[in-house]
Parts: structure tokens; sequence; C-alpha cells
């Protein structure tokens, strides 16, 4: 699946979960999603957390946080080297 296809798969409603991307039609946050992901939970176990997904949806918030990091940054400590 293409990119543009995936992010077709995220929604943006200010009347919904305050406005927060979710995954369409279901009141789950992309930031949710990317935040198991980094804390090391695979797609497999979200699939199993949350059946109502697909697989698609969770590459979908993938893509989200990639086209966002794209456009901003996190502030992040420059380490220096020795």
């Amino acid at each position: 699946m293409k990119r543009v296809e995936l992010l077709n798969r995220i929604s943006v409603d200010p009347n919904i979960c305050f406005g927060k991307p979710c995954i369409r039609g279901h009141r789950i946050w992309v930031s949710l999603i990317l935040d198991f992901l980094a804390n090391g939970t695979s797609i497999p176990e979200l699939l199993e957390e949350y059946p109502q997904l697909q697989s698609e949806d969770i590459y979908a918030c993938i893509a989200y946080g990639a086209a966002m990091s794209s456009d901003r940054y996190v502030d992040i400590p420059i380490e220096k080297s020795a």
C-alpha cells in the first residue's frame, strides 16, 4: 500500500478525541499506537489487543508519524563527543 493510501486511513476531526489524529472509523489515537510500538509492542500483539484494526492501520500510524517528523522535530539534546 502506498503512503497516500495509508494516510487516508487516518482522520482528524475536531469533534472526535479533541481533534487528535485517529485511525479512521475508530477512536484510537495515532500517538497511542506509536507509543506502543516505541515501547516494544509488536504489530501482531497490537492486532490481538485491538482486533478491530488491520495491519494497514498500524502502518498508517507509522506513515503519519514519519510525515509529521519530516515537517517538525522534537528537541533532543545534542551529545558532545569526547
